[in-house]
């Protein structure tokens, strides 16, 4: 990395401006889970919320979460 672009990052940072992406699928975790306990796809999930399977998969199987059903 260069001398002049870490100065750059740490000028950002100490300015509070240097955060990470935002977790966009764990502020959906509620809505998830919801929607899968409504009986949507997990594909169908993710295209309403706008986040990846992947990222549905994932928070859905997070403390062995199961639909109230089973």
């Amino acid at each position: 990395m260069l001398e002049r672009q870490r100065e750059g990052i740490a000028s950002a940072k100490a300015a509070g401006k240097y955060r990470g992406r935002a977790p966009t699928a764990r502020r959906q975790a509620d809505e998830i889970k919801r929607l899968a306990s409504d009986g949507l796809t997990k594909a169908a999930i993710a295209n309403q919320l706008g986040v990846s399977q992947r990222s549905v998969f994932r928070v859905l199987s997070k403390e062995s979460w199961q639909p109230a059903d089973q």
